[in-house]
């Protein structure tokens, strides 16, 4: 965990529930661990960081850890006294596995592991017991345990191992597996029943939608996944591959393959054409993000992003979406009156506050290591009682989804075949995630909570990402090596690899296997849900060459076993025992079918009751609805540019503010073809109705993607549906789910819509120890997605100032209801009265319709309706800016009164359309059948003024804006440190992005000479060098090779072995991005790796002692350049004092934005001179990136600063507001913020619309086109 999220965690705990403070225990140890010798040292912060080594360290490595280790101290002390709170003793963390890591690469050997211990008042302090525990002084023994492996048991009495155990096998299940102790001739080892359990749990084989359902009697014809797979076999569309995978597929265009030719070494990026296919998939982490939040949600984006990996034979994850659900955070001073209808439960783990702080930082840390975008997202909160059932989100939603892509040569695994090797990619084995499967199959707090803890897994992105990039790397290969692919999440390596081999049968070699934890047993090592890794199948002949690329990218690799042809399958111990041993047919083949029985029972809510009036009023507490107000606290953390291929994410205006309907990613760098992605969902109206929560839940993901030109309208668009339902739990719910099930299929079918993805999760229940029970609202999540066409010409929700006209066009063709809206949660209401799409068939016209207008051109703006009606569409529409409004007539909307009308939900859209125009589009609209309103026009007053009837509303859009991020602003305050958040809430518009371009910049590539279809080498040579975690290599050497240059890609394990030398290349540019997982600090592992590094120092040195070199360090590659003093340093006695150096962010967290930059005049950069004067808009993403100089600002040659003094536009805290310093020569510049995300138009958050369609490239350019032309007049 890097520090930022360490210092989210540290802000939280304190605040942890005292249920959680009683489990915790101190541990004291005594033992010493034999041969092994522990170093403290103790950090200018306070904390003690512990080192083990072989032997005692040298005087020489000591002087290196203290570096290391931020100027630490390193104690003679074998004890320490005090209290501290550190990691568990038997879990080697992945901070330990990074930083033991980063010493090697220094040449400090036999250290074998590090952790960092923080000091605490007393042995009474809170702490999560999840990660940590408290220890009563350290010793020697801090990192020994005196647990001894477990042997291998043989099981006497199934049903009592089944309970202590937390299995979840049903009585059925138990009889099955007596019978197959008659078939072996003898009883089962632990092994067995426990990862049988596992992998036949709800969780992994999805029983109850495969299962049979017996409603009022009537056993029904067809299973829940027969009524969702049918919609894929009567519309197959494009799709290839659809529930027989981790992924489904659909066929995509061509795209340009830009990557390396060669991927063992060294070597310059190729473009090739391939074939596309494009992925769709959403998970849902719901157990293990109640029960530690940050984890949780963070293995959950894990998850979803290896799905997208291990599709076929290896496919891209390219962008990601997340939902979160909850109860109420209750973040007021005072309880709202919707928060008041029941009272606070004594939280199992953690409170709802904690859980949507910690979840959205985990499922944001995870993507932003591993390099993964999050573009698309939402969030809901909700109570309610109406007599004896409780409906909240106790037990909580996350979901993470997203989008990928890959060669339509790689979208079918192929066949396993005798003598295929077995191989794992990834980390160690860890007594973590265990029982997952199961205890994720039953309602939480049904087991005791060691059990809930141990089932829940750590995270470990950076490990993931070099994982991915072995993968990446073989499917970018003219042949792809690997048989299979398979990722490993629940029920370990006995599900990932007995599905990887599947009937054919294989032998696991046990102690092949990387284990990191030695007191496993034979059963845990077996299946633990250690994350981050990934389970190849991989012809014989082709193991040497997949283990060159693996140690390049030091990506952990272990050959475990082979495929045996006999359908049997087993894990074999050295000695020869085998704790697992079945055949095939046992562990999957003849499972009992689950049986649903249930009766209808129909739920009557109350029908929606409100005063007459105060419409003011009423629209300020929708908008402080979690589910309605800005997400702000959720955009500000996450990246959401990296890749460089992001077309549109939340954030958008002038003002940048989460509006956006959908995420639109670009599937190359010519910017044309894409993938969209949106989010539907409606579980308050499928409370009053199952069958309008699903339908309402495809038409919101469906009026939310409508604003990308899909390639052929509709029919373009695919579905992920993810069920999440408290089956069982009362009677009644398990009819509803299947009626919600049914209409789904049924919509789908007549809209000829696929749902060829998805996912359940059907024990949504919370058991509390005093018998109370919360039932979690029965919710569909849909996911939709789709290729684009054109991704510059995705249709924004910002209002444009011009003479334009606003229609309203209504998709729902149903009378407008309040029922299920934001605005009955507001009341205290579910209501009665919901709506849903009456004609299905109409509701594709419309929404082809509009496809046709954003295809044309023809709508300045548009935005969805939905979560909190009309009234927050057109506030919304008019927020991201900073003038004018609207004058909006609603006298031809049919409703009782003017609450109905603005309040309601129905499906619909709200476009803006130029005046010039507005002939053309109605004609449009008409002709297709499809009916609108004329609701008003812009104004130039900064309101918005409603007319009904002679009814008259005047709302201020600047005070409704602060309504509207109130909420936003409250979870801000628990995850922003040093009173940023307020800083952040005070300066809300007021620090609009401005554009102020060169003189000479037209926009044009044929002014710079560029050639898009460049296939040939130039002659000018640039490298992009990583390191493990970096994550911003590829836009970055496209933006090289956009410029002229041929570009080289280098890892470091490149310049430590000596294969490169960089002598063939005039500029370096070091990457962005997360080295080492940023532990130890910000591209510290990475400098030692230069400085401690005979062949890789010796060849840095050589480069920047040559005078026709230029060097970029960008974002983490800005820091490695202050950490090694190529620029920062001031001349004159005090020249170490003065020197430059990286700090966190003054608001200790990740900051992620699209903001404005001044290039100096003063300031000298080979890059940028061009740009001097300009105002440019650019990304930034890092969570250190304050610029300490403590000199005077003339004693640095700061080129590039950000254009507001404050904070967030200043995002971290920079001395004299500085976001780019360079050498004083100017021929060496680090800057924080990444210009290589923004070289075009496309790629901006927020561009100049009179450029928009126009500019090819954006002046950032300039800066890779002025190296090259430097390289080209000093090239020897």
């Amino acid at each position: 965990m890097s520090n930022f999220a360490q210092d989210f965690e540290q802000t939280v705990l304190a605040s942890l529930p005292p249920m959680v403070k009683g489990q915790c225990h101190v541990a004291k140890f005594t033992h010493t661990h034999k041969n092994m010798r522990v170093t403290f040292f103790k950090t200018p912060a306070g904390s003690v960081i512990a080192t083990e080594s072989k032997q005692p360290l040298g005087a020489e490595d000591t002087e290196k850890l203290c570096w290391l280790y931020g100027g630490a101290e390193a104690l003679a002390a074998e004890t320490l006294g005090g209290h501290y709170v550190g990691p568990r003793r038997e879990m080697v963390t992945p901070w330990s596995t990074n930083a033991v890591e980063i010493t090697q690469n220094m040449a400090i050997r036999g250290v074998t592991r590090i952790e960092e211990y923080f000091p605490v008042q007393d042995g009474d302090t809170r702490h999560d017991p999840m990660l940590q525990r408290l220890y009563d002084g350290l010793d020697q023994g801090v990192f020994t345990t005196s647990i001894q492996p477990a042997p291998i048991l043989e099981i006497d009495d199934l049903d009592a191992y089944n309970e202590q155990e937390g299995l979840a096998l049903s009585a059925e299940e138990i009889e099955y597996l007596h019978g197959v102790e008659k078939q072996l001739g003898r009883r089962l080892t632990d092994s067995e029943v426990f990862g049988f359990a596992q992998i036949n749990s709800e969780h992994c084989r999805h029983k109850i939608f495969g299962g049979t359902f017996i409603i009022d009697g009537e056993e029904k014809e067809s299973s829940l996944f027969q009524m969702i797979k049918k919609t894929t076999q009567e519309n197959p569309h494009h799709i290839l591959s659809a529930y027989k995978d981790n992924v489904a597929f659909a066929q995509g265009p061509v795209v340009e393959q830009f990557a390396p030719a060669c991927h063992e070494t060294s070597d310059y990026f190729v473009i090739r054409d391939i074939e596309s296919v494009i992925s769709i998939k959403a998970e849902t982490h719901n157990f293990p993000t109640t029960v530690e939040p940050f984890n949780g949600a963070s293995t959950g984006t894990g998850g979803e992003i290896r799905d997208r990996m291990g599709g076929g034979k290896g496919s891209w994850p390219i962008a990601g979406t997340a939902v979160y659900m909850t109860s109420y955070p209750r973040t007021d001073s005072e309880p709202r009156e919707w928060e008041r209808q029941m009272e606070p439960r004594p939280w199992l783990y953690q409170t709802p506050r904690q859980i949507l702080t910690k979840a959205s930082n985990g499922a944001s840390d995870f993507g932003n290591k591993f390099g993964q975008p999050l573009i698309c997202g939402s969030v809901l909160t909700f109570e309610h009682q109406e007599g004896d059932v409780k409906y909240a989100y106790d037990k909580v939603v996350m979901l993470a989804g997203g989008v990928g892509y890959g060669n339509k040569r790689d979208c079918l695994k192929g066949t396993p075949q005798k003598g295929n090797k077995v191989v794992v990619v990834g980390g160690d084995n860890y007594r973590i995630g265990l029982g997952g499967g199961s205890v994720s199959s039953v309602e939480t707090g049904r087991y005791s909570s060691g059990i809930e803890l141990n089932a829940v897994q750590r995270a470990n992105p950076e490990m993931q990402k070099r994982a991915y990039n072995l993968i990446r790397s073989l499917c970018e290969e003219d042949r792809n090596p690997v048989v299979s692919i398979h990722d490993h999440g629940s029920a370990g390596h006995v599900n990932c690899l007995s599905e990887l081999v599947e009937d054919c049968g294989g032998l696991i070699h046990m102690d092949k296997l990387p284990i990191g934890d030695h007191t496993l047993s034979a059963k845990e090592i077996i299946a633990n849900e250690s994350q981050e890794r990934m389970g190849l199948l991989i012809d014989e002949h082709h193991i040497d060459h997949v283990r060159r690329i693996a140690e390049r990218e030091r990506a952990p690799m272990y050959v475990v076993g082979e495929t045996t042809g006999d359908a049997h399958f087993a894990f074999v111990q050295a000695d020869g025992r085998r704790p697992f041993d079945l055949e095939v047919s046992q562990m999957f083949g003849h499972s009992p079918k689950t049986v649903m029985r249930d009766n209808t029972v129909e739920h009557k809510y109350a029908p929606v009751r409100y005063a007459p009036g105060d419409i003011e009023g009423k629209v300020r507490q929708v908008l402080r609805l979690e589910a309605v107000a800005c997400k702000d606290w959720l955009t500000n953390k996450v990246d959401r540019s990296v890749t460089g291929k992001v077309a549109r994410q939340q954030c958008q205006g002038e003002l940048q503010l989460p509006l956006s309907d959908c995420g639109v990613v670009a599937l190359d760098y010519r910017g044309t073809r894409g993938i969209a992605t949106a989010l539907g969902h409606a579980p308050q109206a499928a409370l009053a109705s199952a069958e309008a929560g699903s339908v309402l839940s495809v038409a919101e993901a469906l009026t939310n993607i409508v604003w990308a030109p899909l390639v052929e309208g509709l029919d373009s668009v695919s579905l992920s549906a993810n069920w999440m339902w408290p089956c069982r739990a009362q009677e009644g719910e398990d009819a509803r789910l299947y009626r919600a099930v049914q209409a789904l299929s049924e919509f789908c079918l007549k809209l000829r819509v696929n749902v060829p993805t998805g996912k359940d999760s059907l024990s949504m229940t919370q058991k509390y120890p005093s018998g109370e029970k919360v039932i979690s609202p029965g919710t569909v999540i849909v996911s939709s997605g789709g290729q684009v066409s054109d991704v510059k010409r995705v249709v924004g929700p910002v209002l444009s100032n011009e003479r334009s006209t606003l229609l309203h066009i209504d998709f729902s063709f149903c009378p407008l209801s309040l029922g299920g809206s934001a605005f009955a949660q507001s009341q205290g209401y579910v209501g009665s009265d919901v709506p849903t799409v009456m004609d299905a068939e109409y509701f594709r016209d419309a929404f082809d319709a509009v496809q046709s207008l954003v295809h044309g051109g023809l709508v300045l703006a548009g935005h969805d309706i939905s979560a909190g009606g009309l009234v927050t569409t057109l506030l919304e529409m008019t927020f991201a800016n900073t003038q004018g409004g609207l004058d909006i007539h609603l006298d031809k909307m049919q409703a009782d009164d003017l609450v109905r009308v603005l309040f309601s939900e129905n499906p619909g859209v709200v476009i803006q359309v130029a005046d010039k125009n507005c002939s053309k589009v109605r004609k449009m609209l008409e002709d297709a059948g499809i009916g609108y309103v004329n609701i008003g026009h812009p104004t130039q007053e900064r309101t918005l003024t409603i007319t009904r009837d002679g009814e008259r509303v005047v709302l201020d859009i600047d005070r409704m804006r602060q309504e509207w991020y109130r909420s936003s602003h409250l979870m801000d305050t628990w995850q922003t440190l040093n009173g940023k958040a307020g800083e952040r809430a005070g300066n809300m518009g007021r620090q609009p992005v401005r554009w102020r371009m060169p003189a000479t910049f037209n926009g044009k590539m044929s002014r710079y000479g560029l050639n898009p279809d460049r296939r040939e080498a130039s002659g000018t040579r640039a490298a992009v060098i990583r390191e493990k975690g970096t994550n911003g290599e590829r836009e970055m050497a496209y933006m090289l090779y956009l410029a002229g240059f041929d570009v080289k890609d280098v890892m470091m394990t490149d310049l430590v072995s000596g294969r490169e030398t960089l002598d063939d290349v005039n500029f370096i540019v070091f990457c962005g991005g997360f080295s080492n997982s940023d532990v130890l600090g910000s591209a510290k592992g990475w400098a030692g790796a230069f400085l401690y590094n005979p062949r890789a120092k010796e060849t840095l040195d050589r480069f920047y002692a040559r005078e026709d070199t230029l060097s970029l360090g960008v974002c983490n590659g800005c820091q490695l350049m202050v950490e090694l003093g190529l620029v920062g340093r001031t001349d004159g006695a005090a020249a170490q004092d003065g020197r430059a150096r990286m700090e966190h962010n003054d608001s200790h967290k990740f900051e992620s934005a699209f903001l404005g930059v001044d290039v100096q005049t003063g300031g000298h950069s080979v890059l940028l001179d061009s740009l001097r004067g300009s105002s440019l808009g650019l990304w930034v993403a890092h969570g250190e990136g304050k610029f300490v100089l403590p000199g005077r600002e003339e004693d640095y040659n700061v080129v590039l600063k950000y254009a507001y003094e404050g904070y967030p536009a200043n995002p971290n805290g920079s001395s004299f507001g500085t976001a780019g310093i360079a050498s004083a020569d100017g021929r060496h510049l680090a800057m924080m913020p990444h210009l290589e995300r923004v070289f075009l138009p496309w790629q901006c958050a927020f561009y100049p619309a009179g450029r928009l369609d126009s500019d090819q490239v954006t002046p950032w350019i300039e800066a890779f086109v002025n190296a090259r032309k430097w390289v080209e007049r000093h090239q020897k």
